[in-house]
């Protein structure tokens, strides 16, 4: 096992050696972690009951695949990753958006892995051998998640899909110990006390719909491209690409999910979930419930920290994946010490991944409408300009930006960033909307209809090219 030495430059053929069904070890393995399972509890947190819950975010995740899975193709094409590849549509420097909105997903939900992983460590802990819920204990807790994690994503793909490949097993069992070890306590009723957190039931499923379901598929807007770059377009067809990706998203989705909500229901979690989870758990399934809360957690921001390496590689070519990912690996525990001891973790959760889906969504839509048009058909050569300070090629466009992307994917994000509504922030279209949320819908609409208009004269990436790429005057061309 050796660390990685590719960062987002392309993929030689010959080391293309993955095959769909890893895809599926992926999105299973590393979802059966607690900070996606969390994502099960929010529709509990706002106010809902079981079946509710259960509609809401089997309706999200399945509208989520829908849009999400087709990005694996992409990947498949460019044998580089998403961020990168992006700058077919955008621009090899306008494809710095997609890199910014990968790194600050993958950062967040990273980050709140590690901290629901941390809070259930920590309470486990405790009953099991005394260890006093103390910030030391928290911040030491933390500390040993986030240098494993750290070591995992460095290594890189080959040992994170081997990691992958254990915990879909692993977790896979200790979540059907789970549904026997809390079945006793389970009611189909919202907890006692809970209110409707938008005041009504349809706006509060909504809300959940796109909060709880609907973002699980969209924070792998950005990842699906880390997996599919390692497989053969010439040994694998498209169509098991794709549907490998359909089937892991959701069903390394939903399981994890499900049984969030199954348990929060059981213990009648409210206001918090790591603590009631622990604490209503049976004693003889409190080992089991460590071994999910470290390992799920470890498996799970491994990918996102990993992720995290790769787009900061791509905005700083002059770096290295390993550089950036110690980097990036500070900057999620720092996040995930504010997450624990400043914010108030149900908001700032939800207003995150609101917020960024409003945002993501429409880069995702540009590039797939790239995609359908220049039927996955890339000049690989030229999406690497940035990567080797270079100029020029067949995406440079206008200065290494496409106006036209850029607009569509600015209007398309303000428009959803005006419809949202988070419990921090609700935007100026919300109340004439009824008080729904629809910013999903109306920034994808939005965009599509937008740089279809713009692009209507040319498939877009099909750009007259000034020169084959050179590199700058003052630097020669440098490896990623």
């Amino acid at each position: 096992m050796q660390i990685e030495q590719y960062g987002v430059d392309t993929i030689p053929d010959e080391e293309r050696t993955s095959r769909p069904r890893d895809i599926v070890s992926f999105l299973l393995g590393s979802n059966l972690a607690l900070g996606v399972v969390i994502f099960g509890w929010l529709p509990v947190s706002f106010g809902l009951g079981f079946w509710p819950s259960v509609t809401s975010l089997l309706l999200g995740t399945l509208v989520g695949t829908f849009l999400v899975a087709p990005l694996a193709l992409v990947s498949l094409r460019t044998a580089t990753n998403l961020s990168t590849s992006s700058g077919a549509q955008f621009g090899v420097r306008g494809r710095l958006i997609g890199s910014v909105i990968g790194l600050l997903l993958s950062l967040g939900y990273s980050a709140l892995t590690l901290w629901v992983g941390g809070e259930a460590m920590v309470a486990s802990l405790g009953r099991l051998v005394g260890m006093p819920e103390t910030g030391t204990g928290y911040a030491v807790i933390y500390a040993l998640l986030a240098g494993c994690t750290a070591f995992a994503a460095i290594y890189g793909y080959r040992l994170l899909l081997r990691i992958s490949r254990v915990l879909a097993i692993g977790m896979t069992l200790l979540l059907i110990v789970g549904i026997f070890a809390y079945a006793p306590d389970f009611t189909t009723a919202a907890p006692e006390g809970s209110e409707y957190l938008l005041g009504g039931f349809w706006p509060t499923w909504a809300l959940s719909t796109v909060a709880a379901g609907l973002s699980g598929p969209i924070a792998f807007i950005l990842l699906l491209g880390d997996y599919t770059r390692y497989i053969s377009p010439g040994r694998h067809s498209s169509r098991k690409v794709w549907l490998a990706t359909c089937v892991g998203l959701v069903v390394g989705l939903s399981i994890p999910q499900l049984f969030g909500t199954f348990t929060a229901l059981a213990v009648g979690a409210y206001e918090d979930y790591a603590g009631p989870l622990v604490a209503g758990a049976p004693f003889w399934f409190l080992v089991p419930l460590l071994l999910a809360a470290s390992a799920g957690s470890i498996g799970n921001a491994g990918l996102m920290l990993y992720s995290m390496g790769l787009d900061l590689d791509a905005i700083m070519p002059r770096t290295t994946r390993t550089k950036a990912t110690y980097a990036v690996a500070v900057i999620s525990t720092a996040m995930v010490f504010f997450g624990h001891f400043v914010w108030n973790a149900q908001d700032a959760m939800t207003s995150f991944v609101l917020l960024l889906t409003a945002v993501g969504t429409p880069w995702a839509v540009i590039v797939l409408m790239g995609y359908i048009r220049c039927r996955g058909e890339y000049d690989s050569e030229a999406l690497q300009v940035l990567n080797r300070r270079a100029h020029g090629g067949a995406y440079w466009y206008r200065a290494g930006w496409n106006p036209r992307a850029t607009v569509a994917w600015t209007v398309g994000s303000a428009v959803g960033l005006f419809a949202v509504d988070t419990p921090l922030y609700t935007g100026p279209l919300v109340e004439p909307l009824g008080g729904l949320d629809f910013s999903f819908l109306l920034s994808a609409a939005v965009t599509a209809v937008l740089f279809l208009i713009a692009s209507r004269e040319r498939p877009a990436g099909a750009t007259p090219a000034p020169a084959p790429a050179t590199p700058t005057a003052e630097e020669a061309p440098a490896a990623v």
